[in-house]
């Protein structure tokens, strides 16, 4: 028996239909939100200040030496770590499957871009 699953996405803030997740961090923490293109717009519109000011906080894992640790963790930070992909993905429609491998050209895009 064949299976399809759908995934919808309903926007967090008013209930409607989502377009997009957005992957941020705060204070250590990282969070998704589903959102529909108009609330997407406005949440950048409202970060993009700080944003501009920060910087680019390092990954974690260097050795000192200029080579990086490979990554390591729990299936759930694994886990984690795809669906920011896939988030960053669609936003930036790049076609990737909700569910399996996700392309290596595509994590070497998402890296390129983080």
């Amino acid at each position: 028996m064949a299976q399809q699953v759908k995934v919808i996405l309903v926007d967090d803030i008013e209930g409607g239909s989502a377009e997009e997740t957005l992957s941020f961090a705060l204070d250590g923490a990282t969070y998704e939100i589903d959102l529909s293109t108009a609330n997407a717009a406005k949440f950048r519109d409202a970060v993009a200040p700080y944003v501009a000011a920060a910087r680019k906080a390092g990954r974690s894992g260097s050795r000192g030496n200029g080579v990086r640790a490979p990554r390591r963790g729990t299936a759930g930070d694994r886990r984690g770590r795809a669906a920011d992909i896939r988030a960053w993905a669609r936003t930036k429609g790049v076609e990737v499957s909700e569910r399996g491998r996700i392309p290596a050209r595509v994590v070497e895009q998402y890296d390129a871009a983080h």
